[in-house]
């Protein structure tokens, strides 16, 4: 919700890593979002991607990102280090991990709760490696 608040608040674009990201690959999409969206708009070409269909489990139509504007990239890792030279702004939300496993269940139902266990576990992995907090401009709380 922040990001979309912000986005139409600046007319911005907001690119959702669950876009990229799959029931498999929970993590390990972020090759994709370099290659197809943030390289291009770096060299000022437009980016191209496919959005990751979470039902059907494949990818689907395709979308334009063109250079420009306000490009919000919304979601977890999306503060990753391989993105830092593309970003002029990181922000982190910080939520409990009981408030994230909620949200999650509420969202996905609780046949995924196992998957979800497993995702934020490789979340922390991923957040205890990178230490995203430590390169961010700003914290803000997320379990409100």
């Amino acid at each position: 919700m922040l990001a979309a608040d912000v986005g139409r608040e600046r007319a911005g674009v907001v690119l959702h890593t669950d876009d990229f990201a799959s029931w498999e690959k929970p993590l390990d999409w972020w090759p994709r979002v370099l290659r197809q969206v943030l390289q291009p708009l770096g060299d000022n070409q437009t980016g191209r991607y496919q959005r990751y269909d979470w039902a059907s489990r494949e990818l689907a139509e395709w979308h334009e990102v063109v250079p420009g504007g306000l490009l919000i990239l919304e979601g977890v890792s999306s503060s990753r280090a391989a993105f830092r030279p593309y970003l002029a702004y990181s922000l982190w939300v910080d939520t409990d991990p009981d408030v994230r496993i909620t949200r999650g269940l509420e969202r996905d139902g609780v046949q995924a709760h196992q998957q979800w266990l497993q995702w934020m576990a490789e979340e922390n992995d991923w957040a205890n490696r990178e230490a995203p907090k430590d390169h961010v401009a700003l914290v803000i709380p997320g379990n409100g």
